[in-house]
């Protein structure tokens, strides 16, 4: 397939090269034309503009940080919309609001394109390793012409019907559990060490036993070892998609009480200047709140 890809950060340089290892002519973009160099190294043709990044593709697959630079991209002036043949396929792949996904599922039917939602799974050492999960929603003819695309990218594809903003609601559900999880653990972590204990204790009880799943082995990993600079998703970013999870259960009137305690909790870490760093942070934030000595 001819793709373009658009966005090349942590997440998007680790599937814009497995777009490259299947086999398929990539063109890329990014705001930091820096950060595009690796590619352009391994074959990637490097676009001078979003328009330039769409000429001819079959497809356009963006990962972009929030909405608001993802509805920029797509519908400013030489934008996706615009410079998209009819036809062809915007893959969104990054964590977005279901408005705006709503958005620009019309604008894109409404200029003969089709918008498919395929957010991703997992931190960047699985996007570079193809291992991520991706949550797809949109046209099922769509989705199957794409398909070669999260076959090179990913470990596992779930289809979750017709409408793209089901696979939004997925992902944001998903971050939620996994944000909750993070905060648990941290709330333990705490609890444990007033009493004396090591927290690599509880972490090697907790996932040898009922919670042996990469969330609580990955991030209680970060946490026992306080290695918040080995950054996978920013607490800043968490706490984005936070908003835009209490968001989506305004709009459909579902109570999340658990997310304002997450949301609270990320403002806190940001306040303190972690805003920057991976989002397990949250464990050096409630060891602050628990009178534990200071961490770095």
């Amino acid at each position: 397939m001819r793709v373009g890809f658009i966005g090349t950060g942590r997440m998007g340089s680790g599937i814009a090269g497995r777009v490259l290892e299947g086999g398929h002519a990539l063109t890329v973009w990014n705001r930091t034309p820096e950060k595009a160099a690796e590619l352009a190294g391994r074959g990637a043709r490097v676009a001078a503009s979003v328009s330039e990044a769409c000429a001819g593709a079959d497809a356009v697959l963006t990962m972009l940080a929030n909405d608001e630079v993802l509805l920029e991209v797509a519908l400013g002036p030489g934008g996706i919309i615009e410079s998209l043949g009819d036809g062809a396929t915007h893959v969104v792949m990054g964590t977005h609001g279901v408005s705006a996904v709503r958005t620009l599922t019309a604008e894109h039917a409404g200029a003969g394109q089709i918008l498919v939602a395929a957010p991703v799974l997992g931190r960047p050492d699985l996007a570079a390793a193809g291992q991520l999960g991706i949550v797809v929603a949109g046209p099922a003819d769509a989705v199957e012409r794409c398909r070669p695309l999260f076959e090179a990218i990913g470990r596992r594809t779930f289809e979750v019907g017709d409408r793209p903003e089901s696979a939004t609601a997925i992902k944001l559900a998903n971050n939620f559990v996994l944000g909750a999880a993070i905060e648990t653990m941290a709330e333990a972590f705490a609890l444990v060490r007033t009493h004396g204990v090591d927290a690599a204790l509880l972490h090697e009880v907790l996932t040898e036993g009922l919670f042996a799943a990469p969330a609580y082995k990955v991030y209680g990993t970060i946490m026992v070892d306080e290695d918040y600079d080995r950054v996978g998703f920013t607490t800043a970013l968490a706490l984005k998609d936070v908003d835009l999870t209490l968001a989506a259960a305004g709009q459909a009137t579902v109570p999340l009480p658990s997310a304002n305690v997450l949301r609270d909790r990320l403002l806190s870490a940001i306040a303190h200047g972690d805003g920057d760093r991976d989002w397990a942070v949250l464990a050096r934030e409630q060891a602050r709140m628990s009178g534990l000595d200071e961490q770095r």
